[in-house]
């Protein structure tokens, strides 16, 4: 019986962390989700160097809870708090995200398929609902949610 209350507090404390990001997400311009990792993630390949930096990406699959649908998560590496400048592979916050991992994203969804992308910090530009000013944080075994993994601003110059 203590079990499960505890376990009920905790659900409830989770669920009105979870309004509070959720409003956050909104103000940001963005599409709030939370959900469970079914893919692990994946390095992929930069498409694009812009003065000389590979914008490469972390890509995974995520369950979410609002809808039940799979989402293709691109995660942009050079935002990553640890990014090593053109590195071919996962940067290692994002590397340690495993499947059956909970992860509550805010960015925005992708105008075909089912995706979201932009889920990281937008360098303190207005956001607008094709720029929001996203993040990808993962849930501790607790159900607390942990810090912006997609925060780093040092890369932001290339867009300015």
């Amino acid at each position: 019986m203590k079990t499960v209350l505890i376990a009920s507090l905790l659900l409830g404390l989770a669920a009105a962390a979870s309004a509070s990001e959720q409003s956050t997400c909104t103000a940001a311009k963005g599409t709030f989700l939370t959900g469970t990792v079914t893919s692990a993630p994946k390095f992929a390949a930069a498409t694009q160097t812009i003065q000389g930096i590979k914008l490469s990406h972390t890509k995974l699959s995520l369950r979410a809870d609002q809808d039940g649908k799979t989402y293709d998560v691109a995660i942009d590496n050079v935002f990553a708090i640890d990014y090593v400048k053109n590195a071919s592979t996962v940067p290692a916050s994002l590397a340690a995200i495993k499947v059956n991992d909970r992860l509550e994203l805010c960015g925005a969804k992708y105008t075909s398929g089912v995706g979201i992308h932009w889920v990281h910090t937008n360098c303190g530009d207005v956001p607008t609902t094709s720029a929001p000013n996203g993040w990808v944080k993962r849930f501790s075994a607790s159900g607390t949610v942990g810090s912006n993994i997609e925060r780093s601003q040092t890369y932001c110059y290339l867009w300015n």
